[in-house]
């Protein structure tokens, strides 16, 4: 069968007064394995809640929004489409019109704790109207000005946004939002700093209800909020220098040293060997290692060659990190691991996909930024694999909130069941781009591969139509070029053109081809 592409996935995007031409279709590959795995996700289900894209127009909305994938893993490659067929479930429409993604399915309103998330995965989606319209709701969508629940959870929300820009590379969009991001960042200074310059949180409010080292109540200085504020600081500095402004970037430069330095002295703990929350008001170390200890990395925030890089032993060992079905949101071998219950939202031990994709976001950076000799390439790609394989309930795709690490079981009262499922809080397809395919986005016209997924471990993979920059970019490897008949080797194209090539497995740097 012949199967053929919406006609609409190619038009013209009319969005805010202005025009965009929507990138070119995929170079290679076919719809026919989006069509098969779509079938099967829409038969495991009995709709119970309808949004924007019902699961009967789910085909042609993915078609015209997704790069296709595939490789010759095919738990992968089902996961791939999965994450993105239950992120498309999310995706609303409020009264004033604007596009919002939720995290729950049963909940019509967002909440702001995985907005970071949203942005990160939403970047690779080919029409940017739905995310662009996300981001004014947070921002504009409260008679002019942000939404009072923006603050009800720490948000790495400008980081994502200019990270999304080197995506997309919609200069404008992005500077409009200045103002209100330096608003945004002054907010969070007086509701959250501290006279010492570093930022606390209740851990309810980083989105995780119950850990070791805090409480729903305790005023914890913790790596997330100050790695969060680190990176939106360098975000808005980044951003500042897009709008011509030096002397916002100066400031927020300046913002960025200094948290960096006062994160490595104060929440370094060096017996441990770990980013550690510090507890208020006695200012001690929690003495807990938790999964939040590598967000650091996420912002490539630590320096290099200072002996942070040890941290990451903890990851592969297992009494640390390392359990059947997933990276623990604790260590293992901690006393008051998995001790507050099952059910309520416990993030003292349990497997949590949140933490799960900040965590392969911040090893990739360590792989691919820092010299160090505690974790590889085969690491990550172990790590991804058990992300696949924790995804599944009753042998069908499946993403929850939380689960057991040692049995898969998805953690969760029977009564907030509908709530859990097919919950948009974590990323997936971003991490499959840009970590084991290794696109890393840039503001320059290089593009860059440097991918994780180890050499000889697939003899064939294809990426195509992948909006970067205005162009629809197709990556793919074929090893004896039998596959894919474009010849042996890796070889990059734009827009249906081959303009790079490598007859090896590795990183690759080359000039965008002009538009």
């Amino acid at each position: 069968m012949i199967r053929r592409w919406p006609l609409f996935a190619f038009a013209l995007v009319s969005l805010c007064g202005h025009t965009r031409a929507t990138a070119l279709p995929p170079a290679v590959l076919k719809p026919d394995a989006l069509h098969q795995h779509v079938t099967y996700f829409n038969g495991m289900e009995n709709e119970t809640v309808v949004n924007v894209v019902p699961n009967d127009k789910s085909e042609a909305w993915l078609a015209a929004n997704i790069p296709l994938f595939e490789c010759p893993n095919a738990e992968v490659e089902e996961m791939y489409y999965f994450r993105w067929w239950a992120l498309r479930k999310q995706l609303r429409q409020t009264a004033d019109g604007h596009f919002v993604f939720t995290e729950f399915s049963n909940r019509a309103d967002p909440i702001s704790s995985a907005l970071g998330h949203h942005l990160m995965e939403g970047r690779w989606l080919r029409d940017p109207q739905y995310h662009d319209s996300y981001v004014q709701w947070w921002l504009r969508g409260n008679h002019g000005g942000p939404q009072t629940n923006l603050h009800n959870y720490s948000s790495w929300f400008a980081y994502a946004l200019y990270q999304r820009y080197l995506v997309t590379h919609d200069k404008k969009s992005l500077t409009d939002l200045l103002d209100d991001l330096i608003a945004d960042y002054a907010l969070w200074d007086q509701q959250r700093q501290l006279p010492n310059g570093m930022y606390w949180q209740f851990d309810v409010r980083d989105a995780m209800e119950e850990s070791i080292s805090g409480s729903r109540t305790k005023k914890n200085i913790r790596p997330t909020i100050n790695s969060y504020m680190f990176g939106n600081a360098q975000a808005i500095a980044a951003i500042a220098r897009l709008a011509d402004k030096p002397d916002v970037a100066a400031t927020f430069d300046k913002k960025a040293a200094d948290l960096k330095a006062l994160v490595q002295k104060n929440l370094w703990d060096a017996d441990a060997k770990f980013f550690e929350v510090v507890e208020e008001p006695e200012g001690t170390f929690s003495n807990a290692r938790e999964e939040i200890g590598f967000i650091p990395w996420y912002f490539e925030l630590p320096d290099k060659n200072a002996g942070y890089e040890a941290a990451w032993a903890q990851l592969t060992d297992p009494k640390g990190f390392n359990a059947p079905f997933g990276i623990t949101t604790a260590e293992r071998r901690n006393p008051a691991f998995r001790s507050h219950g099952t059910g309520n939202c416990e993030w003292d031990g349990a497997v949590w996909p949140f933490a799960t994709s900040q965590t392969l976001t911040a090893l990739g950076n360590v792989l691919r930024d820092y010299p160090q000799n505690f974790v590889t390439a085969h690491d990550y790609y172990d790590a991804f694999l058990t992300y696949v394989k924790s995804q599944r309930l009753d042998g069908h795709p499946h993403i929850g909130e939380y689960l057991d690490e040692t049995t898969g079981a998805w953690l969760i009262k029977a009564s907030k069941a509908e709530r859990s499922r097919w919950y948009n809080h974590s990323t997936f397809s971003d991490l499959l781009i840009t970590g084991l395919i290794g696109l890393r986005p840039r503001d320059d016209e290089t593009l860059e591969l440097n991918p994780l997924l180890p050499d000889k471990t697939w003899n064939w993979f294809c990426l195509d139509g992948v909006v970067y920059h205005g162009r629809s970019l197709t990556i793919l490897w074929d090893q004896d070029g039998e596959h894919y008949k474009h010849g042996k080797g890796l070889t990059v194209m734009a827009d249906g053109k081959a303009f790079a090539h490598s007859d090896t497995f590795g990183p690759l740097k080359v000039e965008l081809p002009k538009q």
